[in-house]
């Protein structure tokens, strides 16, 4: 018997072949930044090429085909080039920031509602005019402002055009090891300035201009938020999850339960996504299948259907996750009704198509990358993992093929998980087996509240209905959360142990599938090779002794850093605030490894303001001053401003001569800036953390 014929996967997909150039061209562009001359030349050699081959006759063609082939490629190569260099608005001649000057006056329109922050009020805003003195120049790009707290900011709404005096600084990064690249996200983002506004720095002009159907969305939204504001609660754990379940609103979240949702591998369910996307499209499926009217209407079906999912997507704000989400349920729906015969790997390939084009830098957004991941670790591996066990209880199969999507889902996304997060919630399976279930049954309820906003009795009864389940919710999520083995933390990964282990994944489940030897052996060398790169991390581990001045806004924050172990130096008040901790420090002990902290290390030493750390020296002057001139001054290797001493560099080198003087970010700019006009004059080095990022010292034994 001849065995059967198995089709080339890139040939039940074909828009794979054309998603990998378009990507390739999109990092490309990235990170060689070609010209504009250039791109447009290699599409028309690509261009014409295709078309002269047209030309050739059947027998060249055919000889040709490779070739033909490998141009093609190019040539969508060349277009994910062309859409990446104009998809970044400084290449645009309207930009405003060919224009602007540090004495520029802005004429913006507020592009949102206001959010308010801690210290702030924050809003993203639209350039419109650059003025110079007498010259107005319109022109586009986007910029953030933060109002200062006032009794007029907020009443800022969508579509008002406000005049900004106060100079735009430009977005950067803290510049502490392992720190989330802020600067490159806002890029992505077209944002490449902001501005902290006081009432004086802004003045309102009391004219409006607005899309209407944007106007529709945040005033629904609004509305939404009211109605779950007055039945639910406020400023609470249960509405801060309500809000993110069903909209995606996140200013009301609680921080550590976000950080509890995480650890125990739950978090996409208070992240607007594929799945709440998929819950709606299976209900109204479910419903219209069951409509007399509908049943038959194949167009009518696919017309609400879209309809329904597109207005909750933008609802929700219409964030980057929403809009994956809602353009691959778009093309799984016209692919299920009108092509039957379609690939699920070329909807999804359609979908991220449609995306890249729309916007390139979703490439680089870990929400694109976990929802395509899960979603194809789901089509690829669900089936065959829910196969390899019969049940004969139609409940435990029930269960089983839950168990079986969630470890599918996990399979192809905690490689990606573990590079960004460097955490395994050891009891996901167990956590999604309650949560997922409970969540839609919350997520349908909040709509019901909604739609029963107007009465105010049963919209009572709902609201507290979904205010126990979130709360029941949380406590069986913090429980699981506070157990010691819920979560693998502190887990080293980089670029090239994330594509060796995703390398394993892929290899090992094509064997499980296909049981090809060779598939195997490549898993097991990947494997090795992944070894072999952890290995070598722990044997420079192990030579690794560092100083860290970090860059924590006016804080000093030090850490002596030796193998995994460091000893903290820092502001007692830090120690107290946990979510700076884990912005700032945290991202950067995971880069170093340091993940065990002690009060002592042996070969460091220290008296008063003066440190020894392996032979090295060094003096930390805060708001005390503690050196006097001496007729000899000592040498020391660095010398670490903080909390503005009231001291000159010139009285300072009358006791000390540093090798480079340090300020950290507890000190004033002005106060920065005045001594490091002293050190260019005395042609010492220095160091601001604020400006320049973490200041990193290495050391050797």
């Amino acid at each position: 018997m001849r065995p059967p014929y198995n089709v080339p996967f890139w040939k039940t997909a074909p828009l794979v072949r054309l998603l990998l150039p378009l990507m390739v061209g999109i990092l490309a562009q990235w990170f060689l930044q070609f010209n504009c001359w250039f791109i447009l030349l290699c599409l028309g050699c690509f261009a014409g090429s295709l078309l002269l081959m047209s030309f050739f006759s059947l027998t060249s063609a055919y000889h040709l085909r490779s070739t033909r082939g490998y141009i093609f490629q190019l040539l969508f190569a060349s277009i994910g080039l062309l859409i990446t260099r104009q998809n970044d608005i400084r290449h645009l001649p309207s930009w405003y920031g060919h224009f602007y000057k540090d004495s520029s006056i802005l004429l913006v329109k507020i592009n949102e509602p206001l959010v308010e922050k801690a210290k702030s009020f924050k809003a993203e805003a639209l350039v419109t005019k650059v003025i110079n003195g007498h010259m107005q120049t319109n022109c586009s790009g986007k910029v953030l402002l933060y109002f200062s707290k006032d009794s007029t900011a907020p009443r800022l709404v969508y579509g008002q055009m406000i005049l900004v005096s106060r100079p735009l600084q430009r977005i950067k990064n803290s510049g502490n090891p392992g720190a989330f690249d802020y600067r490159r996200y806002a890029a992505f983002q077209q944002l490449h300035h902001q501005v902290f506004l006081q009432r004086k720095d802004w003045i309102d002009t009391k004219k409006k201009n607005l899309a209407k159907f944007r106007a529709f969305l945040y005033k629904a939204r609004a509305t939404v938020l009211a109605a779950l504001q007055r039945h639910i609660g406020n400023k609470n754990q249960e509405l801060g999850i309500a809000e993110a379940l069903l909209i995606g609103y996140k200013e009301d979240l609680d921080k550590e339960l976000v950080q509890a949702y995480s650890n125990t591998g739950v978090v996409h369910i208070i992240a607007i996504s594929g799945l709440h996307l998929g819950l709606i499209f299976f209900v109204l499926t479910w419903v219209f299948n069951r409509v007399p009217g509908l049943k038959r209407s194949r167009h009518l079906k696919v017309i609400l259907l879209l309809a329904c999912l597109w207005l909750f997507s933008l609802l929700t704000g219409g964030s980057a996750s929403v809009l994956r989400s809602a353009v691959m349920f778009t093309v799984i729906v016209i692919g299920k009704y009108y092509f039957r015969q379609s690939s699920v790997y070329s909807s999804l390939s359609a979908s991220a198509f449609i995306l890249l084009c729309y916007n390139p830098y979703y490439l680089w957004d870990v929400g694109f990358q976990l929802s395509y991941l899960a979603v194809i670790g789901i089509v690829a591996l669900q089936q065959p993992l829910y196969r390899l066990i019969y049940f004969k209880s139609r409940v435990v199969r029930y269960l089983w093929n839950m168990v079986s999507i969630t470890l599918a889902a996990q399979v192809a996304t905690f490689p990606v998980c573990i590079f960004y997060f460097h955490q395994f919630p050891n009891l996901f399976l167990f956590t999604n087996l309650f949560t997922v279930p409970l969540s839609t049954l919350i997520l349908f309820a909040e709509i019901l509240l909604v739609i029963l906003s107007g009465l105010d009795v049963c919209a009572e009864y709902a609201g507290l209905l979904i205010t126990w389940l979130i709360y029941f919710m949380n406590r069986v999520i913090l429980f699981f959360d506070r157990l010691p083995f819920s979560v693998t933390d502190h887990i080293y990964a980089n670029i090239y142990t994330t594509w060796l282990l995703y390398a394993a994944v892929v290899f090992c489940s094509g064997w499980l599938l296909q049981r090809r030897k060779y598939l195997l052996r490549a898993s097991l060398v990947s494997l090795l090779a992944f070894s072999v790169l952890h290995a070598h991390a722990k044997i420079r581990l192990q030579q690794q002794r560092k100083i860290v001045v970090y860059n924590v806004p006016r804080y000093r924050a030090v850490d002596f850093i030796d193998r995994d172990q460091f000893v903290f130096l820092g502001d007692s008040a830090l120690r107290q605030q946990d979510l700076l901790r884990n912005f700032h420090l945290r991202p950067a002990r995971m880069a170093l490894q340091a993940t065990q902290e002690v009060q002592r290390l042996p070969f460091l030493q220290h008296k008063n303001h003066y440190w020894q750390f392996y032979g090295k020296n060094f003096i930390f002057l805060d708001s005390v001053p503690a050196v006097t001139a001496v007729d000899s001054a000592i040498f020391i290797d660095m010398l670490l401003f903080s909390h503005n001493p009231d001291i000159r560099i010139r009285e300072v080198l009358q006791a000390i001569r540093p090798a480079i003087v340090v300020f950290d970010a507890s000190n004033s700019f002005w106060k920065i800036e005045n001594w490091k006009k002293e050190c260019e004059e005395l042609n010492l080095r220095f160091h601001s953390v604020p400006e320049q990022g973490a200041f990193v010292l290495g050391l050797v034994e």
